[in-house]
């Protein structure tokens, strides 16, 4: 049977779990977007920033940003909850695509799991939330969710009718060297990555 939203919340450890990963599906109860073709858009969930997630006719899920950046991030609910489990970072892959580069995207995720290494809180949420769902574990996250976004054909627009823009940003990251060994009491370390504009010079 597929995953819904309705068998989701049915589950309090789940809902929990997710919740720790910056995700509700507590929909918002006032529209604040439209989207054309869809008259009563199906709101399902929301995340810490006041985004939110739209379950289409089509199934695929919308992925709608507070700061005016919208597209489809995953062909299916089930798909969704696995994308959100295996990449629970995949908000900041998006932004550090290099303009939607799957290459740049792939380096993102990279460097991001490497700073989940010793997040033991992480690492069980994923365990839980897989288990209690039986879901499998994705393939390839990473490039299901370029193709779903560069796929993406959803026209979402502000109250004011101005539309919403694609959800690939232009940074890419910079992995810094290891920091070297601290000279004194107290000083500090460069962290492990940053962003800078895509296409510098």
């Amino acid at each position: 049977m597929p995953l819904t939203p309705e068998i989701l919340t049915a589950n309090s450890e789940v809902v929990a779990r997710l919740r720790s990963l910056d995700v509700s599906f507590e929909p918002d109860e006032e529209p604040w977007f439209t989207i054309d073709g869809i008259e009563s858009p199906r709101h399902i969930g929301s995340d810490g920033s006041g985004s939110a997630f739209v379950l289409l006719p089509s199934q695929n899920v919308l992925y709608v940003s507070s700061e005016g950046r919208a597209g489809i991030i995953a062909e299916s609910f089930d798909a969704l909850i696995q994308l959100i489990s295996a990449r629970p970072y995949w908000r900041d892959i998006l932004k550090f695509s290099g303009g939607g580069d799957l290459a740049e995207m792939r380096r993102a995720a990279d460097a991001l799991e490497a700073r989940l290494q010793d997040e033991d809180d992480v690492s069980e949420a994923r365990e839980q939330i897989r288990g209690a769902l039986a879901l499998a574990e994705a393939d390839d996250p990473v490039g299901a969710l370029y193709e779903a976004v560069a796929a993406s054909d959803a026209i979402v627009r502000a109250t004011d009718g101005s539309p919403f823009t694609t959800l690939f940003n232009r940074f890419s990251i910079d992995i810094a060297r290891p920091c070297a060994p601290r000279r004194r009491e107290g000083e500090g370390c460069r962290e492990d990555v940053h962003l800078s504009p895509a296409g510098r010079g």
